[in-house]
């Protein structure tokens, strides 16, 4: 089980569930338990099926790099037989589950798996912009909680996915920084240059900047019916310039120390800002 917990990458997972519920409370008019439950299992069997087929396609190049040549699959502790079956298992049961709630749920979750197995992966060992591509299903857990409820896509749900959008990239950035010499291993170069420069560090300071302004949207009343209290969005701005001093000061001190930094304060982010969202949501 716990090769299984490898393969599916479960913590990786439970993070993405905790975005698709907190998408659900802040669209849903009440909480239906019954509801709750299907979209927390139809998203994680789609994102540990995602993540099982991108393990499947990389067998080759995760034997090469130290974080992970101990995954089952390249050592292998796993078949590729089994490995397939618990990818096309757990995407049959989560594309079953969010379709149960709506056409529009099913059919984000279905997207978001094809655009990270099918683009995503086969294009991270070719191209820096990579990133940009898996940035798209990495942000469809937020509103996909919401689109669940409504069974439609307007202004909510686009805010939230995209402020989950802009977030990866100095999140994704930082990590690509810190195990850049074990990604080249493998030939993965996913800084914007393909390089430690200062043309990453920029970037992150850059997109830091927009996620902030458009977490904050919602307090001025142009985003539907996803507000945002005057207090909570002074927490909201908070935390955003947590995250800004960290990329501000990682461009100035490009080093491994301030990359580690900034990963980390990206980490405790995003699910605080959830949690201000929905704490507000249900206060206000």
């Amino acid at each position: 089980m716990r090769d299984v917990a490898l393969l599916l990458k479960f913590r990786l997972a439970f993070t993405v569930v905790f975005s698709a519920v907190a998408g659900y409370l802040l669209g849903a008019p009440e909480v239906d338990a019954f509801h709750l439950i299907t979209l927390t299992i139809g998203g994680f069997a789609i994102v540990a099926s995602s993540n099982a087929f991108n393990q499947l396609w990389e067998i080759e190049r995760d034997a090469l790099m130290d974080r992970t040549k101990n995954r089952p699959l390249p050592t292998g502790r796993m078949s590729r037989v089994a490995g397939f079956a618990w990818a096309i298992g757990l995407g049959l049961v989560g594309t079953i589950a969010l379709s149960m709630l709506n056409a529009v749920t099913a059919g984000f979750g279905l997207l978001s798996m094809l655009l990270y197995v099918l683009v995503y992966t086969p294009m991270k060992a070719k191209s820096p912009w990579s990133v940009l591509v898996g940035a798209f299903p990495g942000a469809i857990p937020f509103l996909l909680g919401w689109v669940s409820v409504t069974g439609d896509f307007g202004i909510e749900p686009g805010v939230l996915f995209g402020i989950q959008f802009l977030w990866q990239f100095p999140h994704f950035w930082a990590i690509a920084w810190l195990g850049y010499d074990d990604y080249a291993k493998a030939g993965y170069f996913l800084l914007p240059t393909r390089k430690k420069d200062s043309t990453a560090t920029h970037m992150s300071v850059v997109y830091t900047i927009w996620m902030i302004f458009l977490s904050l949207l919602p307090a001025f009343g142009v985003t539907g019916t996803l507000e945002l209290s005057s207090v909570a969005a002074v927490l909201v701005f908070l935390l955003g310039i947590d995250v800004l001093r960290l990329a501000v000061t990682h461009h100035r001190k490009p080093s491994d120390a301030c990359a580690k930094a900034l990963m980390f304060g990206t980490i405790r982010y995003l699910p605080l800002l959830q949690l201000v969202y929905v704490i507000d949501h249900f206060i206000s």
